[in-house]
């Protein structure tokens, strides 16, 4: 567990605090490239580690983030217009550029040079893999974005959909490195083909119990989950990948034809967007698979609202819990592998109290997240020490995995171990 002072130090996001300073070190995904598709397009409201910004594509089809209220009286920007090559209030006219500077101040004489002293916080933005990506750390410690498989695929293999949630980052993120909770959570819901094959079920199911081998590395850390099989000649492997702080990558089906993962971007301390990448390394997603991510009997996403980006389950309605189907088999009773999470991270308040938990050999995996946060936050506020993971965009060009493996060979000898890691691309 953690004391009441780390857990506070782990869940805050805001500029200013040792966990909200070590964040701005990464590139942090806040929206997709057709929100801002074309040259003066409408700005869109952003918020982002409890920050209050506008996005917006200038005239020259650069791309500005820039902080949400006008510093002459504080007027929202998002309501500006987006015209030769800046965004201009519509209070008093003031105008900004993408970087932030101001250009015009209609309101001021003509011969005041007052606009050379004014500016915006801006943050530099980048395009990849559909995504547009932010830095809020200083400008001087820009690092490489991070080589994701899937931003590196054509269009036609990616599929991406995102919702809120109502609960700190951590704790959203923390079950996707949390095997063990795969054959109960989710037990009767499993069977989408990139999460689970009816092989994969049958191995899941014949142990619940997973053992690990938990790997610090340079990109976070490497979560490989064992399991015996019916087979006492061959192991059942998952390994998860987490790379700090924003991504997780879950072990797909055993075909391996597809992988998926998510993001998990805190908004602020009591809310997080949630990423959820589906993508196929070798060949295009079919409409009929995209579809299902959202529908069929057993979607991963069962009820977003595309208006407010929340899901219509909610700790008000109990998540739309069943009794009946649980009664039937769906072991939660809960429609939708999101749904099933959500309720019960959302459902241990918006900012969980681990001081209170009582961990075992199975939370292994949270454990080393949460103390390579915790440690790499401290050392960063101590001292100045960056984080490892935030040093080049190279070290994230890893993979997630399931496979059956040689029980009599330790897991790191095994020559395959090394060629399934790395990304393809």
């Amino acid at each position: 567990m953690l004391t009441r002072e780390d857990n506070e130090l782990l869940c805050q996001t805001t500029a200013g605090t040792p966990m909200g300073e070590m964040l701005r070190r990464f590139w942090i995904p806040f929206a997709m490239v057709d929100q801002l598709p074309s040259p003066d397009c409408d700005p869109i409201e952003v918020h982002l580690l409890g920050e209050h910004l506008v996005g917006f594509r200038d005239s020259s089809g650069r791309l500005g983030l820039v902080e949400d209220f006008c510093p002459h009286r504080g007027a929202p920007l998002f309501y500006g217009r987006n015209e030769e090559n800046g965004l201009r209030c519509i209070y008093h006219g003031w105008k900004f550029d993408v970087d932030g500077r101001c250009l015009e101040m209609p309101s001021e004489p003509a011969k005041s040079n007052f606009k050379d002293k004014v500016r915006l916080v801006s943050y530099p933005v980048r395009e990849m893999g559909n995504v547009l990506w932010a830095y809020m750390g200083p400008k001087e410690k820009v690092p490489g974005l991070p080589h994701l498989e899937w931003a590196q695929l054509n269009a036609s293999q990616v599929h991406m959909v995102r919702y809120n949630q109502e609960c700190n980052w951590v704790q959203a993120l923390e079950g996707d490195i949390d095997s063990s909770h795969v054959g109960f959570l989710h037990r009767g819901a499993l069977g989408q083909e990139m999460a689970a094959s009816q092989e994969d079920i049958q191995h899941l199911m014949f142990d619940t119990s997973p053992r690990w081998i938990v790997e610090n590395t340079e990109y976070g850390v490497m979560l490989a989950a064992q399991r015996n099989t019916k087979d006492p000649s061959k192991d059942y492997w998952r390994i998860n990948q987490w790379l700090e702080p924003f991504v997780t990558m879950i072990p797909p089906a055993i075909h391996q034809r597809r992988a998926h993962g998510h993001m998990w971007v805190p908004l602020d301390d009591e809310h997080t967007e949630v990423w959820c990448v589906q993508w196929a390394p070798d060949e295009e997603i079919s409409q009929g698979e995209r579809l299902l991510v959202e529908g069929g009997p057993l979607p991963h996403i069962a009820t977003k609202d595309p208006v407010t980006g929340r899901l219509r389950a909610t700790k008000e309605n109990h998540f739309l819990q069943s009794r009946e189907l649980q009664r039937k088999g769906l072991y939660s009773g809960i429609v939708g592998v999101r749904e099933q999470d959500t309720a019960v991270v959302e459902g241990m308040g918006a900012i969980a109290r681990r001081w209170r938990e009582h961990l075992g050999t199975s939370d292994l995996p949270v454990i080393a997240m949460r103390r390579r946060l915790v440690n790499d936050a401290k050392a960063l506020a101590a001292d100045g020490t960056e984080p490892m993971a935030a040093r080049s965009g190279e070290v994230f060009g890893v993979r997630s995995w399931t496979a059956l493996l040689d029980s009599q060979q330790a897991f790191k000898d095994n020559p395959e171990v090394a060629v399934q890691m790395k990304a393809r691309y």
